[in-house]
């Protein structure tokens, strides 16, 4: 298996990007990590690591498409990125799945156009795990691939997450919940409306409207929702986690019995952090393009990189883009185009 990474992709690249990619190559010793991006900075990087494995390929691509360029504009002006050419990569059949933590919009595109889109599926879902109270997390879809969706795409987004999510965790016919302002089915907009009713004719285990607050509790293991909702609610998310972190740090450090306090609950606040993370999941998957692409957090650490090449791996070997397919498929004699 070939997994392509971008190395210039983020903000800690190429740095954290070759640290992760070696450190999976470790320990994934039977995949071939392919690096992208501008050789003479990434051979750097390499030289700064004493054991570099033998797993590990580079490939020049001397442009790189910066986090603030327009997305559709760069990958037409910029055909010799490391984006565009790791794509490249993946639609020529030399690689199984490609990673990156750089421009998002840029990513989408990118595989929208060049890979196309699984048979029967019209747009494609950004999906990221949320940690919940229960045993396994939430799969928030779409958190910003499309911003402008019809109901049709979020009906397809429920059944694509529905195919990953039992592939990934093993549990057939995982709740779906539509994020909404209420409970109740008259809640919302019309866009909203029209997607419940699709939802509720649909064979999926759709368990009606949930709310900003139910996530987390895990209401249900899928969430589905547009990429701009979506998007805002990782961002908050990310926001309430990063200032709990930080009110915590003041509060154990502000007196000599908070300190002696810590020292008898530092491995509970390890653990804590540790679900909180997002680095620990990684990457998202980009569902519904024609192959296997992980998107990351701009700020992905090295650790973050490595977890995101395992989720690509775990993809890869899972085999869920023909299950999508079929689950799609499924639902193509519910409704012609809504």
């Amino acid at each position: 298996m070939k997994i392509v990474v971008d190395a210039m992709g983020g903000d800690y690249a190429p740095k954290a990007v070759v640290e992760g990619a070696v450190s999976a190559a470790k320990e994934y010793p039977a995949q071939q990590i392919i690096l992208i991006g501008i050789e003479e900075r990434v051979r750097e990087e390499l030289k700064k690591i004493k054991s570099c494995p033998d797993n590990i390929e580079l490939i020049n691509a001397p442009e790189v498409i910066l986090m603030d360029e327009p997305a559709a504009l760069s990958i037409r002006k910029k055909r010799d990125s490391s984006i565009i050419r790791g794509i490249d990569l993946l639609k020529s059949n030399k690689a199984d799945a490609f990673f990156s933590a750089g421009n998002t919009g840029a990513v989408v595109c990118a595989a929208t156009l060049g890979l196309g889109m699984l048979s029967g599926v019209e747009r494609p879902g950004i999906a990221i795990m949320a940690p919940t109270l229960k045993k396994d997390p939430a799969l928030i879809i779409d958190v910003g691939a499309n911003i402008d969706p019809k109901p049709l795409h979020l009906l397809q987004y429920a059944a694509m997450a529905e195919a990953y999510y039992e592939h990934i965790f093993h549990l057939p016919r995982p709740s779906i919940g539509l994020l909404n302002i209420g409970e109740e089915e008259a809640k919302g907009t019309n866009f909203l409306k029209e997607t419940h009713q699709l939802l509720t004719g649909s064979p999926l285990n759709f368990i009606g409207n949930i709310e900003g607050k139910d996530i987390f509790k895990g209401k249900a293991e899928i969430v589905i929702c547009d990429g701009f909702v979506g998007n805002v609610a990782l961002k908050v998310s990310e926001g309430v986690a990063e200032a709990c972190e930080e009110l915590l740090k003041r509060e154990l450090m502000s007196s000599l019995m908070a300190k002696i306090g810590l020292f008898f609950i530092y491995n509970s606040l390890k653990r804590f952090k540790k679900n909180m993370d997002y680095s620990e999941y990684g990457g998202a998957p980009l569902l519904g393009v024609n192959g296997v692409v992980i998107i990351g957090h701009g700020r992905s650490s090295a650790k973050a990189v490595k977890n995101a090449i395992r989720v690509a791996i775990k993809e890869v070997e899972s085999g869920v883009n023909q299950s999508i397919i079929e689950k799609v498929k499924s639902l193509a004699g519910q409704v012609v185009r809504c």
